[in-house]
């Protein structure tokens, strides 16, 4: 039950976060999500860091862990919200908009996810 509470804390504290992020008055060139696109990175880049430290220092409580994989990451990430956009965008007729956007999100969150590890190297 503690692991579910402070999972809950994590998630309100990273959706806050996220919907913050999304009050930042960003223009978005050609309809692109551009928050959503940050928030994507920057949380790609989070959970790598914690990955990272996982990795090593093994000591490390599994109950801070949880909350910040599972918690702030998991409430801050917007996958759901990358995915509507993307359909809305496809609907929209603005299959290039579309395509740029999803390339550009795996292509950056992947390499930001693996950065962490790249420069501890």
């Amino acid at each position: 039950m503690l692991n579910c509470l402070i999972v809950g804390l994590g998630g309100f504290i990273g959706a806050v976060m996220r919907y913050l992020i999304g009050l930042l008055p960003l223009k978005n060139p050609e309809g692109f999500p551009l928050a959503t696109f940050i928030v994507n990175v920057v949380g790609a880049l989070a959970i790598g860091c914690i990955a990272l430290a996982v990795s090593k220092y093994a000591n490390l409580d599994q109950r801070l862990i949880l909350f910040l994989k599972v918690g702030i990451c998991g409430g801050f990430t917007t996958f759901s919200t990358f995915s509507l956009e993307t359909a809305q965008l496809i609907k929209n007729g603005s299959i290039g908009v579309a395509v740029l956007y999803v390339a550009l999100s795996i292509l950056l969150g992947v390499t930001a996810a693996m950065l962490p590890e790249i420069l501890a190297k």
